[in-house]
């Protein structure tokens, strides 16, 4: 399966009003659909809220070289796909779709064992029909 690198943002508010940026994944129906993809992966990072619960441009840029090593990391044999990433109200959340949560942490601890110990916690739940996803392409700006 052709694995597309095509986004889109939205915006949604967190209950207490702070502003939640989302990047969402498209084309993801060849994925979603194999049904090889059963488990949902949810890496939380807190961070301290800078203005507005955003991050600060140094805990941004450390989320970011962060999500340039995870993203190939999974992704380069298809282990597990990045779909969601959510950041606002103090929390950035990676919304990934995996074959193998074992897998997915031996991954996760490889990749990330240059960096000091992050504030990451990781929630793992079976959606194989991908609701998440689904509920997440619901607050896109335009249909495909």
């Amino acid at each position: 399966m052709k694995l597309t690198n095509e986004w889109f943002s939205a915006a949604a508010e967190a209950e207490n009003g702070s502003p939640i940026f989302i990047s969402g994944r498209d084309k993801m129906n060849n994925f979603r659909l194999s049904k090889k993809y059963n488990e949902r992966v949810e890496i939380y990072w807190k961070y301290e809220p800078h203005y507005n619960g955003m991050p600060s441009d140094e805990d941004g840029k450390l989320m970011n070289r962060v999500l340039e090593v995870l993203q190939p990391a999974f992704e380069k044999n298809q282990l597990a796909i990045l779909t969601g990433i959510y950041t606002g109200d103090s929390e950035r959340t990676l919304v990934f779709y995996t074959r193998s949560t074992n897998a997915f942490q031996e991954t996760l601890n490889t990749a990330l064992r240059n960096f000091e110990q992050l504030p990451l916690t990781l929630y793992v739940e079976n959606d194989a029909n991908w609701n998440e996803y689904q509920e997440m392409c619901e607050i896109k700006p335009f249909a495909e």
